[in-house]
């Protein structure tokens, strides 16, 4: 007859171990005069169909999640990614002027695009290619995705910030705001005379 107590160290045993267990290294915890072999198979028919199992991998026991429940369980590892300012820029410049080539990324920012750039945006999976333009050369052209969306909290690409949402929350650079006034300014002259 098994002890209910023998049972239970077992089982506290395999749940507290971090590693699969050979039945030398369970005994070593519960003691050799414990019949492990049939406690073993008391505790497997005991969580068959449960949440958890206890599994038997080559020589060795553990507890795992149920095959069937293993997708409640995964892990969406937030990985922190800084971007650099030209990334930003760009991803900025899909945003508010996608559907764009390279070329008119490179047009807009005023300098080449780094060879890596759309690929660590595709990567995060904020912008993907919308096929290309009817243009000679067909280039790519670069939208944003449904998951950049979520992840800056956006319903659609309406949604995104003015001029005047940025300078409000003082994300534009001053310089920038100095320049745009300017140009704004010179403008309105040229259209007076």
């Amino acid at each position: 007859m098994v002890d209910l107590e023998h049972i239970r160290a077992v089982e506290a045993t395999l749940f507290a171990s971090e590693t699969p267990l050979h039945i030398k290294d369970i005994q070593q915890y519960v003691g050799d005069k414990i019949d492990v072999d049939i406690i073993l198979k008391i505790l497997e028919e005991h969580y068959l169909g449960r949440g958890i199992e206890l599994v038997k991998r080559g020589e060795r026991w553990h507890f795992q999640t149920a095959a069937d429940l293993s997708y409640l369980l995964r892990r969406e590892s937030d990985e922190v990614r800084k971007l650099s300012r030209a990334a930003i820029e760009t991803l900025a410049i899909i945003a508010y002027h996608g559907p764009v080539s390279r070329a008119e990324i490179e047009s807009i920012r005023g300098v080449q695009i780094s060879k890596g750039m759309l690929d660590v945006l595709i990567e995060a999976e904020w912008i993907k290619s919308a096929g290309r333009r009817e243009v000679v050369g067909r280039p790519l052209i670069y939208v944003t995705t449904n998951e950049f969306l979520t992840h800056f909290g956006l319903s659609s690409q309406k949604d995104l910030p003015g001029i005047k949402d940025l300078k409000a929350t003082g994300l534009l650079d001053p310089i920038d705001s100095v320049m745009n006034e300017i140009f704004t300014e010179e403008g309105c002259e040229e259209n007076d005379g």
